[in-house]
């Protein structure tokens, strides 16, 4: 097993004298809200689609409604709430720039999304970068970069293997000029912990930088850019306990600075002329401000902010811990039967966060998705992930089978070419999980209670007259 990165090895050694027990899920939103179920009645819901979308920490909800009535828009006004605005953005930046372990120099850009932060940097390319990522990206990781030349590296099945696999092709790329490798820190298919350090160690010895899509990592480990020796990372508020809309990338200045404004408008620019000719001349920012054009979400900034301050005064050793307690749970319920079986790439004792996907012999998996919210009340995903080549591999299909992400074509009982994907973290109460478990056992022994059907893409409850059923 590889020391995954420096931030995980860390904290992996914490949880293991950590005492689980004592630890409780952090307060979220949502966390009392009850659904009907279709066999009658109603249950608190089980949200275990973390990896989606986490819900917002009940204290990050707090921080923004006490903002909330002085917001005002920064950078652009003399008065008081514009200046508070102001400072409270900026000290957002300050925050998150610690909260990554930013170096001197770096900068944190704010933007919608992981997708959004690595399409900016794809936008910030030197002219002919090569880029170098995984087939098992995130969508997100794996298509930005249309305008580089780019290598797709086959899935390494072991973490040694992958940083053989990226020091072979940066070795063999020609001509030698500018590259970057772009790699998950952890897996949103599996879950598994990628050899982080090591891989920007082998790059840097090439010549080429490193963007880490840290969307499914720091929700789960602290996560620092100096220890890992990444040139960036980017995440994504919405995984981070934070509400929608806000992402942030960051870390080294000169390629971003040296690009053209990502959005040209208002606040990118720091002066702007008319010339003799009638055109005009434009000055950019070259601060994090170059990039961050129009009104800002300042909203959307805080709450990163508060995720992460809430996180660190939480000790991300106990939420560790924690997690570790809730995986542990979750698999070896899953090894109870026989027709379940857990996608994998690096083998059952890799290291990992609450992100576990499988299949079900003889289901296919959008109806297991439906029943499970249907007839028990949990949230799950079903289908590819946003990760197709990756979940193609890992299914033993064909690069170019056809699959879609979510529902696909095959009726309740077929084949089909996606998974179900259970995921959680700092919030989920051990019920929730433990329902999970038994609602997996009980679908497998005795079937679904109800009748499902295709509607717009998706596998549903029939709510026709005569709905008890068994699974198809």
């Amino acid at each position: 097993m590889s020391a995954s990165t420096a931030a995980t090895a860390t904290a992996t050694a914490a949880a293991e004298s950590a005492d689980p027990c004592c630890a409780e899920p952090l307060p979220v939103l949502g966390r009392d809200v009850t659904v009907p179920l279709v066999t009658g009645g109603e249950v608190t819901y089980a949200a275990l689609d973390y990896a989606a979308s986490a819900p917002a920490l009940q204290r990050v909800w707090d921080d923004v409604a006490a903002y909330a009535p002085y917001y005002g828009s920064v950078h652009r006004g003399a008065g008081y709430l514009s200046q508070l605005s102001t400072d409270l953005f900026e000290n957002s930046r300050r925050t998150v720039a610690e909260f990554l372990g930013c170096r001197e120099g770096d900068q944190v850009v704010f933007t919608r999304s992981t997708t959004d932060s690595l399409n900016l940097l794809a936008a910030a390319l030197p002219a002919d970068c090569q880029v170098f990522v995984f087939e098992t990206e995130h969508h997100a990781s794996l298509l930005p970069w249309r305008d580089a030349r780019v290598t797709y590296l086959n899935a390494p099945r072991t973490p040694g293997e992958a940083v053989r696999t990226l020091e072979r092709a940066l070795a063999d790329r020609d001509p030698y000029g500018p590259a970057l490798v772009c790699v998950t820190g952890a897996s949103n298919v599996t879950g598994e912990l990628w050899p982080v350090r090591e891989l920007a160690a082998a790059a840097h010895a090439h010549g080429a930088r490193i963007v880490l899509d840290a969307a499914q990592l720091a929700p789960h480990h602290p996560v620092d850019i100096a220890e890992l020796d990444v040139d960036w990372i980017a995440f994504s508020g919405h995984k981070l306990y934070a509400p929608f809309g806000s992402g942030v990338l960051a870390g080294r200045a000169d390629w971003l600075g040296e690009a053209e404004p990502y959005l040209a408008g208002g606040g990118a620019s720091r002066t702007v002329t008319r010339r003799a000719d009638g055109g005009v001349d434009v000055e950019w920012h070259d601060t994090a401000a170059r990039h961050e054009a129009g009104s800002p979400n300042v909203i959307g900034a805080y709450s990163i902010a508060a995720a992460c301050k809430a996180l660190t005064e939480a000790g991300f050793d106990s939420l560790v811990a924690r997690e570790r307690q809730l995986i542990q749970k979750v698999r070896e319920g899953l090894a109870e039967v026989p027709e379940v079986r857990v996608l994998s790439l690096f083998g059952d004792d890799a290291p990992r966060v609450g992100v576990i996907s499988f299949v079900v012999d003889g289901w296919n998996s959008s109806h297991f998705a439906a029943a499970l919210s249907a007839e028990y009340g949990i949230g799950v995903r079903d289908g590819l992930f946003c990760a197709h080549p990756l979940v193609r591999t890992l299914l033993g299909s064909a690069p170019d089978e056809p699959g879609e992400c979510g529902a696909p074509e095959a009726a309740p009982g077929e084949r089909s070419l996606n998974a179900i994907r259970v995921s959680f973290g700092a919030g989920t109460p051990d019920e929730h999980v433990e329902r999970f478990v038994r609602a997996v056992k009980e679908l497998v022994s005795d079937g679904a209670r109800w009748s499902y059907r295709t509607e717009d893409g998706r596998c549903v409850p029939d709510t026709g007259a005569d709905t008890a059923a068994t699974a198809a």
